[in-house]
């Protein structure tokens, strides 16, 4: 079964409204909390990916458009996790070397996609983007674990993470119902996603703040 054009089309917009209300949500909950939202071997995939299929192997509009977005959008939180991060990586990383370990992931990152990219031809970048997106779930429910708080983060940008991989993963479905591989990656993405909104709700509750009002 594959949709219309038409239905795929829609797919890919609200896959894009909703992952860029995460990114909107996370620059603003970064800068309220003064902190960032996204962990750092999750934003240098990210970036990297979408520097590639923006500018490097480009995708067809619409999708190229939310490709160009994203990494803007991305920018700035690659500044939050520069600039508010510092005193956290200092516990992590030898002191003053948050730069070059985050330079040097990104380029392993980019190096890595575009590896995985030619070597098996998967110009639309699907194993990738599904492949970093599990990876991203699973460091949110380990940010979250380990500090303790909700800086950075709300329930809204879990939910709208959860909804914009979710049109993803149905489209892609779609198109091929029967790949082993993609279908373990929608249905790990998804139960991470959940835990992840269960445990901000969880914490919202232990803090004595409502979820529904933090943005």
């Amino acid at each position: 079964m594959r949709f219309s054009l038409e239905i795929e089309f829609l797919l890919k917009i609200g896959t894009g409204i909703f992952w860029g209300l995460t990114y909107l949500l996370i620059i603003r909950r970064g800068f309220k909390d003064r902190s960032f939202g996204m962990p750092l071997a999750a934003l240098c995939a990210n970036i990297a990916w979408e520097f590639i299929f923006a500018f490097v192997y480009p995708h067809p509009a619409p999708q190229l458009y939310v490709n160009i977005a994203w990494f803007f959008l991305d920018t700035v939180i690659v500044f939050q996790l520069l600039y508010f991060g510092r005193r956290a990586f200092d516990a992590l990383l030898p002191r003053g070397t948050l730069y070059v370990f985050f330079i040097a992931s990104v380029v392993i990152s980019f190096l890595i996609i575009s590896g995985i990219t030619l070597e098996f031809k998967n110009w639309g970048g699907t194993y990738t983007a599904f492949g970093q997106n599990l990876m991203m779930s699973i460091l949110f429910v380990t940010m979250l674990r380990r500090r303790g708080d909700l800086s950075g983060q709300s329930l809204y940008i879990a939910v709208f993470k959860m909804l914009g991989t979710l049109l993803s993963s149905t489209m892609f479905y779609a198109r091929n119902p029967s790949s082993l591989l993609m279908n373990t990656l929608y249905i790990s993405i998804f139960i991470f996603d959940a835990l992840y909104i269960a445990l901000v709700y969880a914490k919202h509750q232990d803090l004595g703040l409502s979820p529904w009002r933090r943005f």
